[in-house]
């Protein structure tokens, strides 16, 4: 059975259990965090095969994350493991309100060593290839291989998805990554920015003018994220609204724009329209919003389909 082919960084991730200021936590919990891996997860819940390939410092948090990905159920044949470099970890603040502080310890991690060589995979398992602009910021070696990946999916007529997930602090200059993720998103058959993200990469925050400019540029389908209001898509021949679901209680906003690109490539899979594909990537976004952790609350397949019943 064909696979989805996914490349990234994941870290262990140490979640506070407690309200307050990082410095002044004293309890955390361990779980997984990276938007490639949260992906990956989303869609091995939902009966997808996933090859997902990174690399880990041998070292606990190393050895956590291989184990995790396993238990998930997700192929990590191609995941190799390094003595030199270090396994990335995060923390991440508890609050009722607005978005959690988060600090990152990846700078030199094993992941942002992987290389185009590091990409093994038969192209003729693939049929759907899920890039974002995080593994294209941690170095010089994740961009070429992100090129490859690109280049894999370009050879083979493999669709591509592209997720910007912006991360300014990776980046050298904002002309610089506004340059390289908009050369890679006109590379991809799918890009689905978040409304802001639109307006730093595009310069413009009107839905139609963030659409063309990379309908223009050759992409097949443009999904922005626009909120609460849901996703505006477009493709050459089509736009229209797909409205969200609505939240109870938002709980962790991090991760929403995985589980949406989950429900999204998921549902084109298995032969959804874009339309109703679409629709499954805001529930299951809004699910997420609804979850402590980055992955936790990524559903299984009666989880979802109980979920856009019942709303």
């Amino acid at each position: 059975m064909a696979k989805v082919l996914l490349a990234g960084e994941p870290m262990a991730l140490f979640i506070a259990d407690e309200e307050g200021t990082l410095d002044n936590v004293s309890k955390f919990t361990k779980a997984l965090a990276g938007a490639e891996a949260n992906v990956a997860i989303g869609l091995s819940r939902l009966g997808h095969n996933v090859k997902y390939i990174t690399k880990l410092g041998n070292d606990p948090f190393g050895k956590y994350i291989y184990n995790k990905l396993l238990e998930e159920k997700i192929d990590v044949s191609s995941v190799k493991f390094t003595d030199e470099y270090p396994t990335g970890f995060m923390l991440k603040s508890k609050t009722s309100k607005g978005d959690p502080d988060i600090f990152y310890f990846r700078k030199g991690s094993a992941a942002s060593h992987m290389t185009p060589n590091d990409i093994d995979c038969d192209a003729s398992e693939i049929n759907h290839i899920h890039i974002t602009g995080i593994t294209a910021a941690l170095s010089k070696d994740t961009l070429n291989t992100v090129y490859k990946m690109i280049q894999i999916g370009k050879e083979n007529g493999i669709r591509i998805s592209f997720d910007p997930n912006i991360r300014k602090s990776l980046w050298k200059s904002e002309d610089e990554m506004v340059a390289t993720l908009n050369d890679i998103a006109s590379n991809c058959d799918i890009v689905m920015p978040g409304i802001k993200e639109g307006l730093i990469l595009t310069g413009s925050d009107d839905v139609d003018v963030i659409a063309d400019f990379y309908l223009r540029r050759g992409v097949d389908a443009v999904i922005i994220k626009i909120g609460d209001r849901g996703a505006y898509v477009k493709t050459k021949d089509e736009s229209f609204t797909v409205s969200g679901y609505k939240v109870e209680k938002v709980v962790d906003t991090v991760g929403a724009g995985d589980g949406f690109a989950t429900g999204v490539i998921s549902g084109l899979l298995e032969g959804l329209t874009l339309k109703d594909a679409v629709k499954r990537g805001n529930a299951i976004g809004a699910i997420i919003i609804m979850s402590p952790g980055d992955n936790d609350g990524l559903p299984y397949r009666d989880t979802l389909e109980k979920f856009m019943n019942e709303n």
